[in-house]
């Protein structure tokens, strides 16, 4: 598809950056004029991605996280976060709803949450290399905005 409009964030992996991350993307949404459990939908699914992103990508060290969002036709937001960390070595096991790597403070729902937020959720991953999460959010027409 192509994008009618798109931002780049690049930014290193501090906990403090997911919620400048997550109102980034928010207010890009915008111009989408989505609903508020819409906009709050992609603020959650964004923050899930990030925060997987920070905690399991660079558990030990700090290392470095794009966000791409774009804007494309019939209304549909795509977002990708992107590491370079760890990696997940076994992606479909790590969508699991309660799986973790991350200790016994981690839920294991970020994917779950991500995915029951957005449309589409893919994940893609290399140990060593990094991971890639794309999601993808129709905001639908309001009488209103036709």
């Amino acid at each position: 598809m192509r994008a009618t409009n798109y931002i780049t964030i690049e930014f290193p992996s501090r906990s403090a950056n997911e919620g400048f991350a997550r109102s980034a993307v928010a207010a890009f949404a915008v111009q989408l004029d989505p609903t508020l459990e819409e906009l709050g939908d992609i603020k959650t699914a964004v923050s899930e991605a990030v925060t997987n992103a920070i905690v399991h990508a660079y558990p030990d060290t700090l290392g470095k996280i794009v966000i791409k969002a774009r804007i494309q036709e019939g209304n549909v937001l795509e977002i990708t976060v992107r590491d370079w960390g760890c990696g997940i070595a076994d992606v479909e096991r790590a969508r699991e709803p309660l799986f973790t790597t991350g200790g016994e403070e981690r839920s294991g729902m970020g994917f779950t949450i991500m995915e029951s937020f957005m449309d589409t959720l893919r994940v893609t991953s290399k140990e060593g290399q990094g991971t890639k999460v794309t999601m993808r959010r129709r905001i639908a027409q309001r009488a209103a905005r036709r």
